[in-house]
């Protein structure tokens, strides 16, 4: 099951990139995860409210660098479940958003990410597998036990949600 996907660092090329390059290399990166083939995964109006919005710095020249697409990429993780104020709060506070990043740049931010997030896919696998096992032994309908896992793992999504919505409320 395809549960992870991510644009890595080695996949964008060495030059800048125009809006409709960006949005055919998320296209490509991210197909796998398409429940329906005639989803968007990222549009022309995404980019730009990120842009308007200031989670993104400007375009150099209707071009988006290797940086810019790390932060898209970021700002599509975190879309799916935090509001744009909130996605913003985190990065004005990662310091990634102002033209002299403050803690880092976004690209050393991305790269950390990439890291923890393969480190926490594994975990996450395994713990799904033990969850279904449990289930099993739980209930004897294969269809009650697919209810219920379902049920289950979003529930854990709502808590993780939960308390990541408590982390941002507390950044200064």
């Amino acid at each position: 099951m395809m549960l992870d996907r991510h644009v890595n660092v080695e996949q964008l090329p060495d030059l800048d990139l125009y809006m409709d390059q960006v949005i055919q290399l998320f296209e490509i990166a991210f197909q796998d995860l398409k429940r329906d083939e005639k989803e968007k995964i990222m549009t022309k109006t995404m980019i730009n409210n990120y842009a308007k919005g200031h989670l993104l710095l400007p375009a150099k020249n209707k071009r988006y660098t290797k940086e810019h697409v790390m932060m898209i990429s970021m700002i599509y993780e975190m879309k799916g479940a935090l509001s744009l104020k909130d996605i913003k709060k985190v990065l004005d506070t990662a310091g990634v958003t102002t033209q002299e990043p403050k803690n880092g740049s976004a690209a050393s931010l991305y790269r950390s990410y990439l890291q923890c997030a393969d480190e926490k896919t594994e975990i996450v696998r395994g713990e799904m597998v033990e969850q279904a096992r449990e289930m099993e032994q739980k209930e004897a309908d294969p269809y009650v036990q697919q209810v219920l896992l379902i049920l289950s793992f979003i529930h854990q999504s709502n808590l993780y949600r939960r308390a990541a919505e408590k982390m941002i409320d507390s950044l200064a």
